[in-house]
């Protein structure tokens, strides 16, 4: 496995992967599973591949579609030609996810009356779908309302969203954040003005579960 993330300048964000990497070994032994970034952080994809023989298998630590699912990864494995390369889908949305998220909320403080789902969000509408619909599953998750904010390009931003529930008469608004870890996006999200703010997915368990799920997965 060669688990690729977009990367980050943030070294607490950069040490999040790699106790991602090291909680999907515990729940394998046996399995190679390398960490590779896109951008902002070594080691690049290339030069994992570039160490590997036989066969790999890209599974992107990405929490939706988008141009790096899109166009980087596809350049990745048509540059390793000296491998046999399989790409497995995007984390999300997922209900391994919804779990993962409601108990960040729980760790965060107590229960809100509301939820907003905090998503780096895109210019894709199909990513910032699949964030919505990732909203939907963590609502049925907590039995409560549940709406997408975007810390990017595209609308409701997370605080908008949380005045929105305000207005619509929920007093206790938390902002759950979906992102794997620690960095610029988490910062803006924790700035939205939610009465408590999730960390990010970082390491929990059910996303380790869902990485492995997705590289069982990958089609041939």
């Amino acid at each position: 496995m060669v688990a690729i993330a977009h990367g980050t300048r943030d070294a607490a964000g950069v040490a999040a992967y790699q106790r991602l990497l090291a909680e999907v070994r515990a729940q394998r032994p046996g399995l190679r599973a390398h960490l590779a970034f896109l951008d902002h952080a070594d080691p690049a994809p290339a030069e994992v591949l570039a160490g590997l023989r036989g066969s790999a298998v890209l599974v992107p630590l990405l929490l939706g579609t988008g141009f790096h699912l899109q166009v980087d990864l596809p350049a990745v494995a048509a540059a390793a030609g000296h491998l046999r390369v399989r790409t497995a889908g995007p984390l999300g949305p997922d209900p391994l996810l919804a779990r993962a998220l409601g108990a960040r909320l729980a760790e965060a403080g107590p229960a809100a009356d509301a939820v907003v789902l905090a998503a780096a969000g895109s210019t894709d509408p199909a990513g910032n779908a699949a964030a919505a619909a990732m909203a939907e599953l963590l609502g049925a998750e907590l039995a409560r309302p549940v709406i997408p904010g975007y810390l990017c390009a595209a609308s409701p931003t997370p605080a908008e969203a949380v005045a929105a529930l305000r207005a619509a008469g929920h007093r206790r608004v938390a902002v759950a954040s979906y992102l794997l870890a620690p960095g610029f996006f988490a910062r803006r999200a924790a700035a939205s003005g939610g009465c408590l703010t999730a960390a990010p997915l970082g390491d929990h368990a059910d996303l380790a579960r869902l990485v492995l799920d997705r590289y069982d997965r990958a089609p041939a």
